[in-house]
């Protein structure tokens, strides 16, 4: 069995680290490069990096940030935000960064993915999903659908569709961000993560609602993932990356505990 890895993300938003609940609210609550030494660190498996306001404002990712926290830390580390042509994936790579999230882009432009997996490989690509709960319908037959550009605008795109359409085209991964649980800390939307996870053979990383490390351990089981993202529940202090990992080893979860 493959290790489940914790992944600490970092929304940095005018190269401050910010917080928010449910994509609204966020406030600053420190430094990203300072921040990303301390969960290297502390254990975690990789940092995901995401300019949150890139997209919506039309301008690319801030590489400075980027090449300042890869040279801090020697994880696997993948950026998102404003990357939107291959160029703009070939600068965040060329800034340190093992991986590139599409999100708003791929759903605009889904040519994106398969052409950066023939440019860098599929190993390189990861799909960021922003995921509503809806009433089903014609056009949303899971009940979930695909948002963009922040949580600011609804696709009227099935998610299930999506994450397979995704694969296909050649991404090596999904981060899975339920908006209905996101900075809730009430824990995963676990029917959403297992329904993506059980109807793709990539990876999936849940996203959204981490509280307490049960919930991580829960979305690695139940939910069926290949990690778990967290952010408030450490940037706050309320938990460590080993105090998560203990917890969920002794609860049968196989994860890396010695770095």
């Amino acid at each position: 069995m493959l290790s489940k890895r914790i992944i600490p993300c970092l929304d940095v938003r005018d190269g401050k680290l910010t917080k928010g609940i449910k994509f609204k609210g966020n406030v600053e609550i420190g430094d990203p490069v300072e921040t990303a030494r301390l969960y290297y660190e502390q254990g975690a498996d990789e940092i995901v990096f995401y300019d949150i306001t890139a997209s919506a404002e039309a301008r690319g990712i801030m590489l400075q940030v980027v090449e300042k926290v890869a040279e801090t830390i020697f994880i696997p580390f993948s950026v998102g935000g404003g990357i939107s042509s291959l160029e703009d994936m070939r600068a965040a790579l060329l800034a340190g960064a093992e991986k590139v999230s599409v999100n708003s882009a791929a759903i605009i432009n889904p040519e994106i993915i398969s052409q950066g997996a023939e440019a860098f490989g599929s190993q390189c690509i990861v799909v960021g999903m922003d995921v509503l709960r809806v009433e089903k319908s014609t056009h949303c037959p899971s009940g979930y659908e695909m948002v963009i550009h922040g949580g600011r605008k609804r696709m009227n795109i099935d998610a299930l569709w999506w994450a397979r359409e995704v694969e296909r085209l050649g991404a090596g991964e999904i981060c899975l961000n339920s908006i209905d649980a996101d900075g809730t800390r009430d824990g995963y939307e676990i029917n959403l993560t297992r329904l993506i996870a059980q109807n793709v053979r990539i990876p999936v990383i849940a996203s959204g609602g981490a509280g307490n490390p049960e919930h991580m351990t829960r979305a690695v089981t139940e939910g069926r993932a290949s990690a778990a993202l967290i952010a408030s529940i450490v940037h706050y202090g309320e938990y460590t990356i080993p105090g998560i990992k203990d917890h969920m080893h002794q609860a049968g979860v196989k994860v890396r505990r010695t770095w």
